[in-house]
């Protein structure tokens, strides 16, 4: 390998959790990928923590980059589909959600955090209520990848291809529970209302109740 920078590093940790996961990932075996004495790699990541907190900040940056709410968009509308990209983006590298759950905000985060907080209270949203949802949403979703990813591992594990269960619709799980902080969050506004249906999440014999 010609030159071993920060950026090669990164990827080529994801790219190998997608294929080991998170927990068989050493630094010995991505030394051994890219070609170079494992020390090599202490010159741009001192601790396999830092590196960690690397690889969630590279794996994040499909959410971390899309653009902010603006003064016309619908408060509503805005929350879903940034939460829904969250859920996207966790999904996106195996362990997805145990690799975001170990990380902090970084500077850069929380000021697209409080942009997001701004925009829901200048829509109307009380401040107090406002923060909660977006920890609640945040908290859910993880929580809600966790055991998606956590099921299909568990599979791997075995053997096996990922289960079909005709009992659960992950997707639907999540877009009920999104629903319902929504609706909750809706019913403190003045004149609140439903922020939208959800769609059954759980299926039995083909039927959604």
């Amino acid at each position: 390998m010609s030159k071993l920078n920060r950026e090669a590093v990164i990827a080529a940790a994801l790219d190998l959790l997608d294929e080991v996961g998170l927990d068989a990932i050493s630094t010995r075996q991505l030394a051994k990928r890219l070609g170079v004495e494992q020390p090599s790699l202490y010159w741009h990541f001192r601790k396999k923590e830092d590196l960690l907190a690397a690889m969630a900040a590279t794996a994040m940056a499909p959410h971390a980059t899309k653009p902010l709410p603006t003064a016309s968009d619908d408060w509503a509308e805005w929350f879903r589909e940034n939460t829904r990209s969250f859920r996207r983006t966790l999904l996106m590298r195996r362990d997805g959600a145990r690799l975001h759950a170990g990380s902090r905000p970084t500077t850069e985060d929380m000021e697209r955090i409080f942009r997001k907080l701004d925009f829901l209270i200048a829509s109307g949203v009380p401040e107090h209520d406002a923060r909660a949802a977006m920890i609640a949403s945040g908290r859910f979703t993880v929580g809600s990848v966790l055991e998606e990813q956590a099921e299909a591992s568990f599979d791997v594990a075995k053997g096996e291809p990922p289960a079909d269960d005709p009992s659960i619709d992950h997707e639907a799980v999540f877009e009920d529970g999104l629903s319902l902080i929504l609706d909750g969050l809706a019913a403190r506004l003045p004149g609140g209302a439903s922020a939208g249906a959800g769609g059954g999440a759980v299926k039995r014999k083909g039927r959604k109740s």
